[in-house]
């Protein structure tokens, strides 16, 4: 019997626990359709504070406790809870951290006031998906990321874990979708990226507007291929990659089917 092939998911947001843009509903039926089409099929995202623990049906993963993620030369304990997404037969993971995000809003506080540490709530998150992955010992042959918070991702596999037996034969996929923040995130976010000595600075070059549109540009480097999933793309990334020969790249149709998808893991996947 010939294994399935397997599809991570890593997002900011999925559909029904957190809703932030039109994204989270398509990353939902992307997940199910994958698994339904003979994937073997994972989602990874955050346990913001505003996801109902109990109405998800959300409990501790016992097995995966005692990861800590080391940022900057300190350690973070990471938790996991796991959910089944309803109406399908696979699991979500929430990575969950009490500083990190056990918070009543999600990037910004009561007064609409940007957090001051989302870009290592990002890092934290990016971090703390791999070594996730590496404790479930699961090798995915695809990762598809979305949303910002997953921007170093791509970097990541492509540097720091780039040796790891469970990232050996993985391609990422990128989904880039609207700017959803202004401003730029803490002057130390880039340094605080740099978390395996692997990691040299001119590796973060694309990152280093450290805004939204940087972030999107640099996930868009490291990844094999990239989509984009809502037709507000910044013109800054679309001139970047209008040219690029060699990374397969899926364009925002207000139309498009979940078939176009498919029809590119299948094809990154090698199925």
């Amino acid at each position: 019997m010939v294994a399935k092939k397997r599809i991570l998911f890593i997002a900011n947001e999925m559909s029904p626990y957190l809703e932030l843009t039109e994204f989270s509903e398509v990353a939902n039926r992307l997940a199910i359709k994958a698994n339904d089409s003979g994937y073997e099929v994972r989602c990874i995202m955050p346990r913001f504070g505003v996801i109902n623990e109990r109405r998800h049906r959300l409990h501790e993963v016992v097995r995966l406790s005692g990861i800590n993620v080391s940022i900057d030369n300190d350690d973070y304990p990471l938790q996991i809870k796991v959910a089944s997404l309803p109406n399908a037969r696979l699991q979500v993971y929430f990575l969950d951290n009490e500083d990190m995000f056990r918070r009543k809003q999600v990037f910004s506080d009561e007064h609409d006031t940007w957090f001051p540490d989302n870009g290592m709530r990002s890092i934290f998150f990016c971090k703390g998906a791999l070594e996730t992955v590496k404790k479930f010992g699961w090798p995915p042959d695809i990762i598809h990321c979305s949303g910002w918070m997953t921007s170093l991702v791509p970097l990541y596999i492509k540097t720091a874990y780039r040796k790891e037996p469970v990232f050996n034969h993985s391609k990422v996929l990128y989904t880039i979708g609207q700017n959803t923040f202004q401003g730029r995130l803490e002057d130390d976010f880039l340094k605080k990226s740099l978390i395996h000595a692997s990691m040299k600075e001119k590796d973060l070059a694309p990152y280093r507007g450290a805004d939204n549109t940087a972030l999107f540009l640099g996930s868009a480097t490291y990844s094999d291929a990239i989509t984009y999933g809502d037709e507000n793309i910044e013109k800054t990334i679309l001139h970047e990659f209008s040219t690029v020969k060699g990374k397969r790249i899926l364009p925002w149709r207000a139309d498009s089917d979940l078939a176009e998808y498919l029809q590119l893991y299948s094809d990154l996947a090698g199925k």
